[in-house]
């Protein structure tokens, strides 16, 4: 398995990272590295919808990092969007190379709800988890407990195991772990 290389973009706390590197780790058996910010987050900005674009966020990513084997994982407090949609939590490569995920749009006070720094943060987790698994060539899986399932949502995460099903892990590993997530089909 790809190391991963974790990268925040703008202010993101380190021991935010810090636990997401971890996990990250444990759950695609490989070795996690915190690298610091590599370029200028200004670069992605739209100033018409007031977002990010996700896309240049990955196309910089890959001309920062683009020396090393490791998969990489933008980690960002910014607003993510792709053009044809009002936003999105994260984006990934299928079977490339990079990741990016924004808690932006995880924290429960956007909806009207009091603050929850664990909620967002294993909101978080769950969707690193999910666009990681793309680059590592997983698709959208139909198992609504699967991390791999698709989000609309923050909600929807909430829903969602932190481990892909038995079938991801699958295709991820030869041998898969002895604990993993159910299948609640």
């Amino acid at each position: 398995m790809s190391a991963i290389t974790l990268v925040p973009i703008g202010s993101v706390p380190d021991d935010l990272l810090n636990r997401l590197a971890k996990r990250v780790g444990e759950i695609f058996r490989t070795t996690v590295l915190l690298q610091p910010e590599s370029f200028d987050a200004s670069l992605a900005f739209d100033s018409y919808r007031n977002q990010y674009n996700s896309s240049t966020f990955l196309s910089l990513l890959l001309k920062n990092h683009d020396s090393t084997e490791a998969k990489i994982l933008g980690v960002t407090a910014y607003d993510l969007f792709v053009p044809v949609l009002t936003y999105v939590f994260g984006e990934a490569q299928l079977g490339g190379k990079a990741a990016v995920v924004s808690c932006f749009r995880l924290r429960p006070e956007l909806y009207g709800l009091p603050e929850d720094a664990l909620l967002v943060e294993s909101r978080l987790e769950k969707e690193a988890i999910h666009e990681l698994g793309h680059t590592f060539g997983l698709i959208h899986c139909s198992d609504d407990r699967c991390v791999m399932h698709p989000s609309t949502y923050a909600e929807d995460i909430d829903l969602k195991d932190t481990r892909p099903c038995i079938t991801c892990l699958g295709q991820l590993f030869l041998n898969p772990p002895l604990v993993i997530a159910e299948s609640h089909s």
